[in-house]
């Protein structure tokens, strides 16, 4: 699969998602890229004391916090960057992730879900550089689509006929 058929496959999933479908996957995908092995090289002189510690608090606490809450954590994260557009990848991945995470909160909007599913293929695709031609040619890569379209089909799929 190349990779702009992956991006269309991923859309199709999202468009076809029930809502808590879609908000399972949101905050299994936010949780995955705002864990601590991201933010392993991030080094505190690119964010003020306060903007670390918001990043802390809303990392903690996304599972559970309201769009509102998340809004003035990330405001405070936002004014606290002193990186001048040099930000560390796991930095910007985890303050993008709860960027379109709390936006989708706010507004309700399937795209900010399609864009959570974009950035975790790319932060596969950071690890392990994936082949454009063959973007699931990987077996991380595989993993990170199975995971997506699992997460995303889980109300589509009939329910499990155990112990009959």
């Amino acid at each position: 699969m190349r990779y702009d058929e992956l991006e269309a496959a991923i859309l199709r999933l999202v468009v076809a998602a029930g809502e808590d479908d879609l908000r399972a996957f949101g905050l299994d995908t936010v949780t995955r890229l705002t864990r601590d092995d991201l933010l392993d090289t991030a080094v505190d002189d690119e964010m003020t004391e306060d903007a670390w510690a918001a990043l802390t608090s809303a990392r903690e606490n996304v599972r559970t916090a309201d769009a509102t809450e998340l809004r003035a954590l990330l405001v405070r994260i936002d004014e606290g960057i002193l990186a001048d557009g040099d930000l560390d990848q796991g930095l910007l991945t985890a303050f993008t992730a709860l960027e379109h995470w709390t936006t989708y909160l706010e507004e309700n909007a399937r795209g900010e879900i399609y864009e959570l599913a974009i950035r975790a293929v790319e932060e596969v695709d950071f690890q392990v550089s994936a082949d454009l031609d063959d973007v699931l040619a990987t077996p991380e890569m595989a993993a990170e689509y199975a995971r997506i379209e699992r997460l995303l089909t889980a109300g589509l799929r009939p329910p499990s006929r155990e112990g009959t």
